[in-house]
């Protein structure tokens, strides 16, 4: 009978008890994260785009060891559960609404107190990643409902979409203007138009049915929410960059990443806001194309009319407000005052 030695078959078996070995630690040890979010895969807007190639990225250069699963479009939490699905693990990554939770992320919701603001959306990323560097009560208003901030989505630079010209203050008067959150009913007050609070999926209709007279929004956003089919008038007015979206991790899952792949996530973190911005403007930039042939004027405000009325005792309560808030956290409000200030 012919066949293998013995010894041959002991070191065959040998070898592929070692590959077997060697393919189970690897599967072991490999991981597929999941992120939750509310946007829908195929908005095709900027942050679904950036958040793909947050994923893209992250299984290149961890050589495909760890990948990222995406559940889009609030399959798994809506907008308003993500931080809570977060921190219990239902989650490991996932898109964080700032100014939806004002009162549980005050700190991180600094810029929606000091509207308007002279930043443009990459130069407050920059900034949201300088303040979380230096002041560690940033992080720690995440690390204590386990979440752990890894990147900064802010939203574009806004002006006002008017159904009717708007060419200095003084055309603002009366106007029923959009507003949400804490500067903007106080800013609009101090224009002395009337604030209305309307839903974003509202407003179009709102715009249609002459309900609202102007809505704060960019280009971007506008054309998304198409509502520059019914308001043909885009105000120039600098109303500055809103922060918008936290990057978040689950802090258990950060903590338990080894040391290599915790770089790597930071790396990404870190490049994110590039990413995003470069997208955000190409969309920006398409859509401002668009606009000649779909009738939508452009007008420009005059800047000193606005930055005058900033210190109005109305605008000034809303910030002081935070001010409040950060001096008790042993944050130095003043640093980040200034920065915010025309």
């Amino acid at each position: 009978m012919t066949g293998f030695p013995r010894s041959g078959l002991l070191g065959s078996a040998a070898v592929g008890l070692g590959l077997l070995a060697a393919a189970w630690t690897t599967s072991a040890t490999a991981e597929t994260y999941k992120w939750i979010t509310f946007k829908p895969q195929g908005a095709g807007d900027a942050q679904a785009i950036s958040t793909q190639w947050f994923v893209d990225e992250f299984k290149t250069r961890t050589d495909g060891k760890h990948q990222i699963e995406v559940f889009w479009g609030g399959s798994v939490a809506k907008t308003r559960e993500v931080p809570d699905s977060l921190a219990a693990g239902v989650g490991d990554f996932g898109d964080i609404v700032t100014p939806y939770f004002p009162d549980r992320f005050p700190l991180n919701n600094a810029v929606g107190f000091f509207i308007p603001q002279p930043k443009s959306t990459m130069e407050i990323a920059e900034l949201m990643e300088t303040w979380h560097a230096t002041y560690p009560q940033f992080g720690q208003e995440l690390t204590s409902q386990n979440l752990k901030a890894i990147g900064y989505r802010p939203l574009e630079s806004y002006g006002l979409l008017c159904t009717s010209p708007v060419r200095r203050a003084e055309d603002l008067k009366g106007k029923r203007i959009r507003t949400y959150g804490f500067a903007y009913p106080a800013l609009v007050e101090a224009l002395g138009a009337t604030p209305v609070s309307i839903a974003t999926s509202e407003a179009y209709e709102a715009l249609e049915r002459n309900i609202l007279d102007c809505t704060p929004i960019g280009p971007a956003l506008a054309h998304g929410w198409k509502y520059d089919e019914v308001a043909k008038y885009y105000i120039e007015i600098p109303l500055g960059a809103s922060f918008g979206h936290l990057i978040a991790m689950n802090l258990d899952t950060y903590n338990g990443m080894d040391e290599e792949t915790r770089t790597i996530v930071d790396q990404l973190g870190s490049e994110y806001a590039k990413a995003y911005s470069d997208e955000l403007d190409a969309t920006i930039a398409q859509v401002r194309a668009g606009w000649t042939e779909k009738g939508v004027e452009v007008i420009e405000f005059p800047t000193e009319e606005l930055t005058s009325i900033v210190g109005d005792e109305r605008i000034q309560a809303v910030r002081k407000e935070w001010i409040n808030r950060a001096d008790a956290a042993g944050v130095p409000s003043a640093e980040i005052v200034k920065e915010l200030s025309f």
